[in-house]
């Protein structure tokens, strides 16, 4: 399919041919889910502890003489049931992460990319370059193109002025077309991709 092309200004800049293979498929919402899921389960750091009887600083002496107190029978004070004691079951060290096969993950990609142009909230810039990298500049072109809330793809090497420019901007963020990722696109309202960046994912997904 056909789409028209943008420059930074706002003016037309002819039209790039968009692959249906990537660009028109009907979004599914439980690929795209699996996909956020998997992403943000290997984001948490899971550095989450709490000590186990075995770790807390206390006496492991036994508590009183087993018979003829009339009380129950206990041993260590370490236990879970007395204050001070280990936690039982208390969450550990550990990894999130799960597995999600290759192919389910390069869908979920061509998925988010479509979801995104059947909303319209596409759109193709010809170069995401800047003169000099002047944040004040750079934030009234996004507000004149209506980029409120937006993810910006860059080729493979980002503009260094365009970079710095736009780093200070709240709810806007910008990769390079390697870094592209469901989560991020989803997350933010337009997505904005370069010329580079179309002609890179089409020969990623060829």
């Amino acid at each position: 399919m056909e789409f028209n092309v943008k420059t930074l200004e706002g003016k037309d800049a002819g039209q790039v041919s968009l692959s249906d293979a990537i660009f028109g498929l009907d979004p599914r919402e439980d690929i795209l889910a699996r996909m956020v899921r998997y992403q943000l389960a290997k984001k948490q750091q899971g550095t989450h502890k709490t000590k186990g009887r075995s770790e807390v600083s206390r006496t492991g002496s036994k508590m009183y003489k087993q018979k003829g107190t009339g009380r129950a029978r206990h041993h260590s004070a370490r236990a879970p049931q007395f204050r001070g004691g280990g936690r039982a079951h208390g969450p550990v060290v550990r990894s999130h992460e799960h597995d999600l096969p290759k192919k389910v993950r390069a869908l979920a990609l061509r998925h988010a990319l479509s979801a995104k142009l059947k909303s319209e909230d596409l759109i193709i810039i010809d170069n995401l370059v800047a003169a000099e990298a002047k944040t004040k500049t750079l934030a009234g072109t996004f507000a004149s193109l209506g980029l409120t809330n937006a993810l910006l793809i860059g080729g493979v090497e980002l503009d260094n002025n365009f970079k710095l420019a736009a780093q200070n901007i709240p709810n806007v963020d910008v990769l390079p077309v390697q870094g592209i990722n469901v989560y991020d696109i989803l997350r933010r309202g337009k997505l904005v991709l370069s010329k580079a960046a179309v002609e890179a994912l089409e020969e990623r997904f060829k």
